[in-house]
């Protein structure tokens, strides 16, 4: 059971951490520190859980940013917002086109970005962020009958939490704020299971196995300063090959994106660790 002590994401997330919060909570129990730090944001489910008091948190997807930054600062007038939003296939398909036209799109205030955002991610397929080479939306439209769009109580509780957190949109191998006395959680796109495995379109730039290398120098840099640190990712030759030196915690998933609900059955993933 997830502590009910704890706040809860507003959004769904593929590849999301609820269902391994009572592993990650027991991980760091009796580890401490002074600041926070989420560089593969998400959906956010750990940072809302934990509460932090002092945090940063980051993601290279500049509309998921941007949502948290309206939570922050503007979240009554964005529930406000939500609520005007049908639960159609016609209409999603007319918010999800906005982005069609960069022109139209570019005219939208950080609140109707955000707004739209969430109602995607209500009402499309599994709550599936998904981007063609263009960058524009194009997941289908999910026929849920009564999707809880505005979820106030669950916003009113991120924008509370937000408050002492500083919100970044970079590439993880700009963020350059390291220090010791963090602690880390990294949960970048995974390292597919297989070549047809591959969930790429989370962002247009991608995250290949370069970048997974590159990730694990930088794992390597926060181990020599001291600084904790605890990555997801899948259970892979290819994870293990590349964190081999690091402490290393298999976990079962369920994972959500099969279309099909007999195949989202749970799957071995892996954390790795210094402590």
């Amino acid at each position: 059971m997830i502590d009910s002590q704890g706040g809860k994401p507003f959004l769904k997330w593929a590849g999301g951490k609820r269902q391994l919060l009572p592993v990650l909570r027991e991980k760091i129990k009796n580890i401490p520190y002074q600041r926070y730090i989420e560089p593969f944001i998400g959906g956010g489910a750990l940072f809302f859980d934990l509460k932090p008091k002092n945090a940063i948190i980051n993601d290279i997807n500049e509309e998921l940013v941007n949502v948290y930054k309206t939570v922050k600062d503007n979240h009554l007038e964005l529930i406000e917002h939500l609520k005007q939003h049908i639960n159609t296939q016609e209409y999603f398909m007319k918010i999800r086109s906005l982005d069609r036209d960069r022109n139209t799109y570019k005219s939208l205030s950080d609140l109707e970005r955000a707004s739209r955002f969430i109602f995607l991610n209500r009402t499309a397929f599994n709550g599936l962020y998904r981007v063609n080479k263009k960058g524009e939306f194009n997941t289908s439209y999910g026929k849920y009958k009564n999707p809880n769009i505005v979820q106030e109580e669950s916003i009113k509780q991120a924008s509370k939490i937000l408050q002492n957190t500083k919100i970044f949109n970079k590439s993880i191998f700009e963020l350059n704020c390291f220090k010791e006395g963090d602690l880390v959680y990294l949960d970048p796109p995974y390292i597919p299971l297989s070549k047809t495995a591959s969930f790429k379109e989370y962002s247009k730039e991608g995250f290949p196995l370069d970048d997974q290398k590159r990730l694990a120098n930088l794992c390597k840099d926060l181990n020599s300063k001291g600084i904790n640190f605890i990555l997801s990712n899948s259970y892979t030759e290819d994870t293990l090959g590349i964190y081999s030196g690091f402490l290393v915690q298999e976990v079962l998933a369920k994972r959500n994106i099969a279309s099909n609900s007999v195949s989202r059955k749970k799957v071995k993933e892996v954390l790795i660790s210094n402590f």
